[in-house]
């Protein structure tokens, strides 16, 4: 069974919920867009500081902190990205960081971003 995490994020119109918890495990995906559904401007950095912080109000929202991450998927459309999403995704993280990969794609859903998160956290048993 599957619980759904109620966030502050933009309805998406898409059939997708930007956060779910089962067996234990809280599953999200993120990406650069403000309120309003927009994808952020500002290159590399907003859009890395946009999702990162979408990626903190859902894990929050869960009723989570970023220290119960355990796993982040990172996807940049340019090897040359990284080392800036690198120096934003510090800002949010304390060591024992979480298991990290992180992808170089062609594209992602909508043209216009840059960088997009899947995340896995560990929810405490109640």
């Amino acid at each position: 069974m599957k619980q759904i995490v109620k966030t502050d994020l933009y309805a998406s119109k898409a059939p997708l919920e930007w956060a779910v918890i089962g067996n234990g495990t809280l599953y999200t995906a993120q990406i650069p867009i403000d309120t309003a559904g927009q994808v952020v401007e500002g290159g590399i950095e907003a859009q890395s500081r946009q999702t990162m912080d979408n990626l903190k109000h859902t894990i929050e929202a869960a009723g989570l902190g970023m220290q119960d991450v355990t796993q982040v998927l990172i996807y940049v459309t340019d090897r040359a990205f990284l080392p800036v999403f690198n120096q934003v995704y510090g800002q949010y993280f304390n060591a024992p960081y979480p298991n990290r990969a992180a992808m170089v794609i062609a594209g992602l859903a909508r043209e216009e971003m840059l960088v997009e998160v899947v995340a896995y956290a560990a929810v405490p048993s109640v």
